[in-house]
Formats: structure tokens, C-alpha cells, sequence
């Protein structure tokens, strides 16, 4: 019994280090945290990408923003684009980086955004991201 627990430990270690944070075309992820509102406040953030090529994804995000005061909350809704390097900088298959930008609305007003994004799988399905620029952000990315 010792052998048989000892062994399907082994087979999810090799399942667990095997995650892949870039497919390209076809790929799917969902993203969920907190946003950082420049020096207004935080935020909520969930946004979903789906790969259209080897290194290119589109997708649709939210966002809740916080305010200090009830009169600075804003919500969000955008368009996304990115530019996965994966392939290209010879990324470690758990890593990927990614420049994009976002096109939507904040509140009552247009607004466009630019970012560079950072994901790390720590298994199969779940990582974590960072994304610096417009109302960046951090939190729990998966694998769908």
C-alpha cells in the first residue's frame, strides 16, 4: 500500500510540473483579482483570454473600482489584446509574459489601457499573474 500511495504521489508531481502557461491558438484562461486604481483605491478584476494564434489572444475583462470616497467607484468593461513572448523569448513552459492592450469603458467614459502581464502555472490548471500599467493588477490565473 506504502508503494502504491508512494507512486500516484510521483504521477501528480509529474502532472503538476508539466503545466503549460501558453498553448497558443486555442488556448483559454480566466483571471480573477484585485486592480489597483492609481492613488483612488483598489479594485476587483476578472478577465478571460482565448489564444486566435500562436502568440496572439483576445478576450473581455470587468472591473469594480473602489474609491476613497462613494463619489471615485467606477465600473469597467473592455476588450483585450495580447502578444504572448513565450515562444519567442524561449520561456519556461510554466511562464509567460505578455504585453496587450485593453479598449472599453470606465464609468461614463471611453477609455484605453496598455499593459505587460507576467503568469506562472504552479500546476496544470491554477498560476498566479501580475499585470503593470492601466489599473494593473494581481491574482489567480486558470487553466480552462
Amino acid at each position: 500500500m506504502k508503494k502504491l500511495m508512494l507512486a500516484a504521489l510521483g504521477c501528480f508531481m509529474m502532472t503538476t510540473a508539466s503545466a503549460q502557461a501558453w498553448n497558443g491558438k486555442g488556448d483559454q484562461k480566466v483571471q480573477a483579482g484585485l486592480n489597483f486604481y492609481g492613488s483612488e483605491g483598489l479594485g476587483l478584476k476578472g478577465s478571460y483570454d482565448y489564444g486566435i494564434a500562436d502568440a496572439i489572444s483576445v478576450g473581455a475583462g470587468l472591473g469594480l473600482y473602489f474609491g476613497k470616497n462613494d463619489s471615485k467607484s467606477d465600473f469597467s468593461i473592455h476588450g483585450r489584446f495580447n502578444y504572448h513572448l513565450h515562444d519567442l523569448l524561449n520561456l519556461d513552459n510554466n511562464l509567460d509574459i505578455y504585453p496587450g492592450v485593453t479598449l472599453g469603458v470606465l464609468g461614463d467614459t471611453f477609455d484605453f489601457g496598455a499593459h505587460v502581464g507576467v503568469r506562472y502555472f504552479f500546476t496544470d490548471k491554477i498560476g498566479g499573474f501580475v499585470e503593470l500599467g492601466n489599473r494593473g493588477g494581481l491574482g489567480v490565473v486558470v487553466n480552462l
